[in-house]
Formats: C-alpha cells, sequence, structure tokens
C-alpha cells in the first residue's frame, strides 16, 4: 500500500461508506484521514444500525457538518416513527435489519427526535461536479427528479447490472451494497461497474470488518477494520476491481 505523503492536495472530497453504528471505528478512520478545514466529508448513508454506537454517529455527523445522503437503514428508521408516532410494523422490521440496537444506543428520547429531525433534512443524493452519491443507485430508466427514496435507498440489480453509465460527464459513488458480494471480489475491495464505483466494504460484517473512506480528489483510499484491527491506505487502483458480470451473493 501507499503513503499518506503521496496523497497531498488541499481541499479534499472525502466519501465515507457505511458506517453502521461503528462510532470507534469512525473515530479512528477520520484520524487516518486527518481532515483538515478545507476539506469536505460526506456520508453515503447507514450512519445506523447492527453496531453499538449509532446515537454517537448520528451526533458527530450532525455536530460537525458533514455532508450525507439517507440509506436504507435510516428511512426504516424515518418510517418507524413516521408522524411522530410509532408504527408497529414497521417497528419490528426496522429492529430485524439492526434497529434495536440504534434504539439501544440512545439514553435520551429528545435527542433521538433531534436526529430524526436531523435525518429528515438529508438528501436523496448529493452531485459534487464529476462526483455523484447515493445510497444504493438511480434507476436507469427514470430521469433524475423521479428518482425517490425507493431507488435512492434500496435498488440494487437494475441499477449495477445497467450496461451503461447514467451520467456520461460523472462517477456515481454508492454504498450499499457489500463489494465482497460481487464474484471475485475479496474483502476490502472497492468494485467498478459501468459509471459507478462501490465502496460497501461492510464493517458490521464478520466476513470484513473493513470501514472505507475514498479521497476522491486524490482518487486515495483509507481503511480501517472495525473489528479486527488494522489500517491500511493506498491508491484507488489498488484497492479496486471491475466487475463485469454484476451477479452477486446476498449472503
Amino acid at each position: 500500500m501507499g503513503d499518506r505523503a503521496a496523497c497531498s492536495a488541499d481541499n479534499r472530497v472525502v466519501l465515507i461508506g457505511d458506517v453502521h453504528g461503528h462510532y470507534e471505528g469512525l473515530c479512528r478512520l477520520l484520524d487516518l484521514i486527518s481532515p483538515t478545514e478545507g476539506d469536505r466529508l460526506y456520508f453515503l448513508g447507514d450512519l445506523v444500525d447492527r453496531g453499538p454506537s449509532s446515537a454517537s454517529v448520528v451526533e458527530l455527523v450532525r455536530q460537525w457538518g458533514y455532508g450525507a445522503v439517507r440509506g436504507n437503514h435510516e428511512d426504516m428508521m424515518l418510517l418507524t416513527f413516521e408522524g411522530k408516532q410509532i408504527n408497529p410494523t414497521r417497528l419490528f422490521v426496522w429492529c430485524n435489519s439492526g434497529g434495536d440496537e440504534t434504539l439501544a444506543s440512545y439514553t435520551s428520547s429528545d435527542l433521538l427526535w433531534e436526529h430524526l429531525d436531523w435525518l429528515h433534512t438529508v438528501p436523496l443524493y448529493q452531485d459534487l461536479g464529476d462526483v455523484f452519491i447515493v445510497h444504493a443507485g438511480l434507476d436507469p430508466h427514470l430521469p433524475l427528479k423521479q428518482q425517490t427514496s425507493r431507488e435512492c435507498c434500496w435498488i440494487r440489480e437494475p441499477f449495477l447490472s445497467h450496461p451503461k453509465p447514467y451520467f456520461a460527464d460523472k462517477t456515481i459513488v454508492v454504498g450499499h451494497t457489500i463489494t465482497f458480494t460481487f464474484p471475485g471480489a475479496e474483502a476490502g475491495q472497492i468494485v467498478r461497474g459501468a459509471g459507478w464505483l462501490g465502496i460497501e466494504t461492510s464493517a458490521y460484517h464478520r466476513r470484513s470488518g473493513w470501514l472505507t473512506a475514498l479521497d476522491w480528489t486524490n482518487q486515495w483510499v483509507y481503511q480501517v477494520n472495525v473489528l479486527y484491527g488494522g489500517t491500511r491506505q493506498g491508491e484507488l487502483a489498488q484497492f479496486r476491481m471491475d466487475v463485469g458480470d454484476v451477479s452477486y451473493s446476498t449472503n
């Protein structure tokens, strides 16, 4: 892997994959990135669920004013409390997807409601110029204005398997689909398809543990392993695998 000294441009755009409640791992990743005042950091969604400290992750992102897009786990959380009331059916679905760990991380109901109000303000996608961030992807057959949370937070195969880029002049960077589920991909690898990059290296999964940040400006990758320890970094090309057949496992 490379050396941090090789990556020194100011005003970086840094994209961070699905944190899933791993606050301590995120802090280690931020230490590795060493953001400066001019850097812009963006989170690709799924701040919450499955890890032990979702409330702390949301509070960090909110207090520091980092950018973010909504993930499917935030979508489930918001739907559970839609209209300031708890929907029992949606609560059951959310808790079975890691929401129980998220609820356990809140020691104050006031903070939970503050975070829900903030999550309502988080957009489905952000256009950053030559890079476009969205949690899951876009429906290749719909114009951008018609993309909803169903597409932006949940889509998989129709987006991942589409043979042509959605944009001619920018790359879409997504989380959501674990990269090691693509054929031939190893834990921690970044995958590249037609006009998109996937950086969800699955910090919570025992097969991986890697939490990934991509310095888009310098094409540089930072990773910490939140389950087994260790860090690594280097040029994007060292971590990237092109996907041809985009079939993937759901295991």
